[in-house]
């Protein structure tokens, strides 16, 4: 196994017993029991000991430390996350589908005055740029991937006010939409997330008559498959994470509902209710362990913003604005996420980010 360094390391004897009198910062592989300690690769610095009169200029993140001069533990450790006005977006519209995150971003389709709109934008940090439009109009889509290989799925066609939800899908390879394999149940109002060769499109409506389905649908690049149903159906609900690791919440059942269901590449399990009910909402996340909603119609507009940690929703800082019939999800992350493309219509996007800070351990 050889020798392991670390600065505060201590002897591990065998048995797990730790001898604290040799702090040389040497581990000698004989002193650590394999059968008990299997599969050790490295050991992060996690943790730094040394008593400093100033903090570090270049602290890594996790790092801990005692400031003498101010005599607090302090430790570079994440933000706890905001939101930030960002480049507004050309055409004005609301319940436009979208991915990607702030450096990089994919926005089309959507609600635009009396008529869906074809519009697609890119944004790439600070600025919004139109490029090749969708072959159809749609509304209340789904939209699964990143700003450079993409799916726009199923949604409604106009005129709107009706319903006429299509089974139509669009594939973008950046620079272009190509008409790919149809869904087989037309739906509209769903949650879609994953990648272009790997998504999933959730529950919504479906024709006849505004009807609530509790069908999934899967993509693998090719064609679309059913796969288990979520408990619960609804509409205008919102989802992120990955083909085999995803989560949906929210919505209309009716009545407007906080239910959430994780995803696991094989069933859906109800979990942890979001703490406000809420539909038409963003969301970002690459897995069903992390992420974030926000905004939404509770019925009326909310700023509300919830993180989630796999197991528990937690009230974070709000959106700037109050605003409902948001894009579907942008399934950034919860360290970087987009809302935009809400009622309005608006052109206003917001970025959340969250970034490495030095603070004080155990202050509130």
């Amino acid at each position: 196994m050889g020798i392991r360094t670390r600065s505060f390391a201590n002897n591990i004897l065998s048995g797990g017993v730790f001898d604290a009198t040799d702090l040389d910062g040497a581990l000698p592989s004989s002193n650590i029991d394999n059968t008990s300690v299997g599969n050790i690769t490295a050991v992060p610095a996690l943790v730094a000991t040394t008593i400093v009169a100033s903090d570090p200029p270049s602290p890594d993140a996790g790092q801990i430390w005692y400031n003498s001069t101010d005599r607090v533990l302090k430790g570079y450790v994440l933000s706890a996350g905001s939101w930030a006005s960002g480049g507004s977006y050309n055409t004005p519209r609301s319940t436009g589908s979208a991915s990607g995150d702030i450096p990089s971003a994919i926005l089309a389709g959507g609600e635009s005055g009396a008529d869906y709109t074809v519009n697609t934008e890119l944004y790439n940090g600070s600025v919004w740029t139109e490029v090749n439009n969708l072959n159809a109009q749609r509304g209340v889509a789904g939209m699964a991937g990143n700003s450079t290989a993409a799916i726009f799925i199923g949604g409604d066609s106009p005129p709107v006010g009706t319903v006429t939800t299509t089974a139509a899908v669009e594939s973008w390879d950046g620079t272009n939409w190509t008409e790919i394999a149809d869904l087989n149940t037309a739906k509209a109002q769903g949650a879609a997330f994953g990648i272009q060769t790997a998504a999933l499109w959730a529950t919504g409506e479906v024709p006849p008559g505004n009807t609530l389905t509790n069908q999934v649908e899967s993509w693998n690049g090719t064609s679309w498959t059913e796969v288990a149903e979520v408990n619960t159906a609804r509409r205008a609900m919102s989802g992120f994470g990955s083909y085999t690791s995803g989560l949906i919440s929210g919505g209309v059942s009716p009545p407007l509902v906080a239910n959430v269901e994780t995803w696991n590449g094989t069933s859906w399990t109800e979990t942890t209710d979001i703490n406000t009910a809420r539909l038409n909402f963003g969301s970002s996340g690459n897995n069903n362990s992390d992420g974030l909603i926000y905004g939404g119609g509770t019925p009326t507009g909310t700023s509300n913003t919830e993180s989630w940690n796999g197991s528990t929703w937690t009230e974070v800082n709000n959106l700037g604005t109050a605003i409902q019939r948001l894009g579907s999800g942008f399934q950034g992350s919860s360290l970087s996420a987009l809302a935009a493309s809400g009622q309005g219509p608006s052109t206003a996007t917001e970025e959340w980010t969250k970034s490495l800070v030095t603070t004080t351990l155990g202050a509130s």
